[in-house]
C-alpha cells in the first residue's frame, strides 16, 4: 500500500477557542499525565464568516520521545492568553494563525432520532500550529485538503434555494489516516465539470476508482433578509441563518491511481482495511453500550427507596 495522503490547511485570525486542561485518570496508560483538548477556530475570510475548527484530542507537553511539545506551548500560550482571539480582543489584536492538519472524523453512536445510528462528521484533527506575521492574500487558499480517496458512488442532490444551498454531487468513498485506517467520507462537487466529471466515473463498491482529490472548507453562516411590506407603518423584516459546512472539491488528479495494484493499494488490503474498521466500530459499540449501563445503573432507585 502506497503512503496515502491526507493533508488539510487553515490558516487566518484566531476566531475563539475551547480548549482545556485535563489530567489522564488512573486507569489510563499514563496516569496523572496532563494534557490540553479541545478546538481553536480559525476566521479563513477578512470578514470572519468562515470559521473553520481544528480539533486537538490530547496534547501532552512532552513528546513520546520526551522532548518538548511545541503544540502543548502553542495552545497553552492560547488558554492563558497570551495569544489573542477575535472574540476576546476584537480583529485588530487577534493573532494570525497556520494550521498543518490533518482529516479525521468525530465518530459516536447517537439515539436523539429514537434509533441508534453512528455519526462520522469529518474535522482537522491535530497537527502543527504557528503564529504568522502574514497570511496568504487569496481566501480560497486559506481553508483547504487534500487526500488519496477511494470513490464507492456518488448521489446527485438539487438546489434548496430556501437555504441558499446550491446543486451538487456527493462523492462517496473512504479516505485514509496516518495508520493507514479508512475513514468513510464524503465530499461534495458543485461546479458543473465537477459534478460530471465524478458522476462520468460510474464508481461503485465494487468497481472502485482510487485517485487523489483537493479543495476547500466551507464554514460559514448565510444570512437571508425576509422582508414583508406592511400597509402602512415599517415593514415586518426578519433574518433567516443558515449554516453551511461542507468540503468541496475543487481538483482531482488528471490520470486516476491504478486499482488493485501493489503500488498503490490492492483490492485484498482494501478488505483488510475495511474489516479492521469494523472490528474498531465493534468495540466502540461495546464501550457506549457498557457506559449506558453504568449511567442507568447509577441513576436508577436503591432498593426501598428512591433517588431525587
Amino acid at each position: 500500500m502506497k503512503r496515502m495522503i491526507n493533508t488539510t490547511h487553515v490558516e487566518g485570525l484566531l476566531y475563539e477557542h475551547k480548549l482545556e486542561k485535563r489530567v489522564t485518570g488512573e486507569n489510563s496508560k499514563n496516569p496523572g499525565t496532563e494534557y490540553i483538548t479541545g478546538t481553536i477556530d480559525i476566521a479563513t475570510d477578512d470578514n470572519c464568516t468562515n470559521i473553520v475548527p481544528v480539533h486537538f484530542t490530547y496534547v501532552t507537553e512532552k513528546t513520546a520521545k520526551g522532548n518538548t511539545n511545541a503544540t502543548f506551548g502553542m495552545l497553552n500560550n492560547i488558554i492563558e492568553d497570551n495569544i489573542k482571539t477575535v472574540m476576546g480582543a476584537g480583529k485588530e489584536n487577534a493573532a494570525k494563525m497556520r494550521v498543518d492538519s490533518a482529516l479525521g472524523l468525530n465518530e459516536f453512536y447517537s439515539d436523539r432520532t429514537g434509533e441508534e445510528i453512528l455519526v462520522s462528521a469529518k474535522r482537522n484533527e491535530g497537527g502543527f500550529v504557528h503564529t504568522a506575521d502574514t497570511i496568504a492574500d487569496d481566501e480560497k487558499i486559506r481553508n483547504t485538503f487534500q487526500a488519496d480517496m477511494v470513490i464507492c458512488g456518488t448521489v446527485h442532490q438539487e438546489a434548496d434555494e430556501e437555504r441558499n444551498l446550491p446543486e451538487k454531487v456527493l462523492v462517496k468513498g473512504f479516505v485514509f489516516d496516518f495508520r493507514n485506517a479508512v475513514l468513510p467520507v464524503e465530499f461534495s462537487a458543485v461546479n458543473p465539470n465537477a459534478m460530471n466529471y465524478f458522476e462520468s466515473l460510474g464508481a461503485t463498491a465494487s468497481e472502485p476508482v482510487f485517485t487523489k482529490v483537493w479543495g476547500r472548507q466551507i464554514s460559514e453562516t448565510i444570512v437571508r433578509e425576509i422582508r414583508e411590506e406592511s400597509a402602512f407603518g415599517d415593514d415586518n423584516v426578519r433574518e433567516v441563518r443558515n449554516t453551511r459546512k461542507d468540503w468541496v472539491i475543487t481538483g482531482a488528479k488528471s490520470d486516476a491511481y491504478v486499482w488493485d495494484d501493489e503500488d498503490t493499494i490492492t483490492a485484498a488490503e482494501f478488505k483488510k482495511a475495511l474489516a479492521e474498521r469494523e472490528i474498531y466500530l465493534a468495540e466502540m459499540k461495546k464501550r457506549n453500550d457498557e457506559w449506558k449501563a453504568s449511567q442507568a445503573s447509577a441513576s436508577a432507585p436503591a432498593a426501598g427507596g428512591f433517588n431525587f
